[in-house]
């Protein structure tokens, strides 16, 4: 009994020590082979628990030399700010008696640098913009510098520095009113660069090969994408071709305060654009504007040629088929011994027959009139519900691009009026010339039917 209770309890030692003792991993085959394994587990423990603690006072004593060095540290650090404390206390005084010394010996100088200050400072923005700048670069340059010294309290400007402000003030205002030419880097709308000679008009514009230039931001020369009409690059290319004299030339009268009126020119759409802005609906206006005109155009041909036979019948006494009065006429000649009322009959159903070949495309006319407005205010409703959607979209927030969009809804009623009024003009001439022939024809028959009754 005792000696299977033993059994049970080494094995439970074993257990316990076999995930700790990498001899356990090999299994005892009696229980002498375990009590050695349990014993040689033991005295590794114990070798190793000494290691560790030998490590933990060599630490602990390494530790406690750090502290010792850490403290002596501290001490002539406390030692050295409280020098540095004291000799900031003293450069502070002395640097205040620096300043007032300062003070006393500039006097009235302060006032004249703030003034020079503000001088230079309006310069320099007027430079950043000024299209001088393109031909004398780098100005900006020396006025950060100067600027910099009258802010500052340790430099002064020298005299050559200020008499150099007055000659950059004076230098802007005479070359403002030069015409210049000189050769420089421009930026084509490709991007690429490239070194051409180009003209400045004072401080108003730049052009070169007949276009018109602009300065960016980094103050170099770049083309303008779209430019002003062609008379006006015409004019420009004029200027830098000659050599003396007077030139006509497009000056843009706000090109020192960015050139806003140039802009607003060029970014005015040209008449095909304003064409196109009108849409389906104003392909379609001018599709029937162009049929009016020319529908108008071939009858008053027409018409011309008739009238001009029947004037050529007025002057002859035989009835000439060829045109409406002599038919009428012949009708009259085949007729004569007919009583009055029949003649009355026969004249009229002879004009009748030639009334509608007289009064071709007149209603056409009249009706591509009436339409044309009708199809212009159709597009411009469309126009603004397009326009107010993108309203309800994007929000108001742009004024320039909702009254862009309706701009471009209003051309369509432009086109129909453009159409209409021109028509009706066509229109009254062209009834006109039909009207006389019919007064002709007319006269002509009643005249046949009175001398026939005056006869009887």
């Amino acid at each position: 009994m005792k000696t299977s209770i033993a059994k049970r309890v080494l094995a439970v030692a074993a257990a316990g020590l076999f995930s700790v003792s990498a001899v356990a991993q090999d299994k005892a085959s009696n229980l002498d082979q375990l009590l050695k394994m349990v014993q040689s587990s033991k005295v590794a423990e114990s070798a190793e628990h000494k290691k560790r603690e030998a490590d933990f006072r060599r630490q602990k004593a390494n530790q406690g030399s750090l502290l010792r060095q850490a403290e002596n540290t501290r001490t002539s650090e406390e030692a050295r700010s409280a020098a540095l404390e004291k000799k900031y206390e003293e450069q502070e005084l002395l640097v205040q008696q620096k300043r007032q010394q300062l003070d006393e010996r500039l006097g009235s100088l302060k006032e004249l640098f703030g003034h020079l200050t503000s001088t230079a400072g309006d310069l320099r923005a007027n430079m950043q913009t000024s299209l001088v700048s393109a031909q004398y670069p780098g100005r900006a340059e020396f006025l950060d510098q100067l600027i910099d010294k009258m802010n500052s309290a340790t430099k002064l400007p020298t005299i050559q520095e200020i008499e150099r402000l007055w000659y950059e003030m004076q230098r802007e205002t005479v070359e403002a009113g030069k015409v210049v030419k000189f050769n420089t880097t421009v930026i084509l709308p490709a991007g690429e660069q490239v070194d051409q000679e180009v003209v400045r008009v004072g401080n108003f514009n730049i052009v070169s090969n007949g276009k018109y230039l602009e300065m960016n931001d980094n103050q170099k020369l770049a083309e303008l994408i779209r430019q002003p009409d062609g008379k006006f690059q015409s004019m420009a290319s004029d200027l830098q071709s000659a050599t003396s004299g007077f030139s006509p030339f497009g000056v843009d009268p706000t090109g020192p305060t960015g050139g806003s009126l140039l802009k607003a020119l060029i970014a005015s759409p040209s008449m095909v654009e304003r064409w196109h802005q009108g849409g389906p609906v104003g392909y379609i206006i001018t599709s029937v504007g162009v049929f009016a005109v020319l529908l108008a155009i071939w009858r008053l041909i027409v018409l011309s040629g008739v009238n001009a036979k029947v004037n050529a019948q007025l002057r002859s006494s035989t009835p000439n088929t060829n045109n409406p009065l002599g038919r009428v006429l012949s009708v009259a000649e085949e007729n004569k011994g007919i009583d009055g009322e029949t003649l009355e009959l026969k004249m009229e159903e002879a004009v009748l027959k030639e009334r509608p070949a007289i009064e071709s495309g007149l209603n056409l006319l009249k009706i591509i009139a009436m339409v044309a407005p009708l199809l212009g205010l159709l597009g411009t409703v469309v126009g603004m519900i397009i326009t107010f959607q993108a309203i309800t979209i994007f929000g108001a927030g742009d004024p320039k691009a909702m009254a862009g969009g309706i701009s471009g809804a209003l051309i369509t009623t432009v086109l129909g009026l453009c159409v209409a009024i021109p028509t009706v003009l066509l229109h009254t001439i062209v009834n006109g010339r039909a009207k006389r022939i019919l007064h002709i024809l007319d006269e002509r028959s009643a005249g046949i039917v009175a001398e026939n009754a005056e006869r009887k």
